[in-house]
């Protein structure tokens, strides 16, 4: 069994769009996930999975996600070795935040292609800068995600539909889930 963990997207935004916890839980057992655990509101869960890939475990995810629900919940899972190593590049990009600054870590199915992430972290934009590092890209900003001329980008946008999670939040289920 190979211990995996989940970020589900857009959900608990919206009147229509709600997901407790527990449903969470629920579906995700239905999809074959044990010793579930979740964080946050947001959709951050650790399972155990006898399946061999996160692209697998999404897909199962996914369905099962949809049953419960009723709408589709799009879902990025990493490995507990993966999100390590993107809590630790995280950490050393913090370095280059500007005091006071935000720092989002936009988590992705697929590596973005090269040709996307140079011209993601081409944009200078002042104050935001975007570092892409395989299933990640690091927004490091001034001001919030709200505000931020870079995560409207066309350029950010052509890295493809992931979802965001700061910095601190990933560190924590880094240190809780797979320390």
């Amino acid at each position: 069994m190979t211990t995996y963990i989940a970020f589900l997207r857009g959900i608990n935004l919206g009147a229509t769009r709600k997901f407790p916890k527990d449903a969470i839980v629920t579906a995700t057992e239905a999809a074959g996930g044990t010793d579930v655990a979740t964080h946050l509101t947001s959709g951050n869960v650790r399972l155990t999975s006898s399946r061999r890939s996160t692209d697998a475990v999404a897909k199962a995810l996914e369905e099962a996600y949809a049953v419960n629900r009723g709408f589709a919940v799009p879902t990025i899972v990493l490995t507990a070795a993966e999100l390590t190593e993107m809590a630790g590049i995280g950490e050393q990009l913090e370095d280059d935040l500007p005091a006071g600054g935000k720092h989002y870590i936009t988590l992705f199915a697929a590596p973005p292609t090269a040709a996307a992430a140079k011209a993601a972290q081409a944009l200078t934009h002042p104050g935001e800068v975007c570092v892409v590092r395989g299933r990640a890209a690091y927004a490091l900003l001034e001001g919030d995600i709200h505000s931020s001329v870079l995560l409207r980008s066309k350029e950010f946008n052509a890295l493809g539909t992931g979802t965001a999670r700061t910095r601190k939040v990933l560190t924590t289920l880094a240190e809780k889930w797979c320390g």
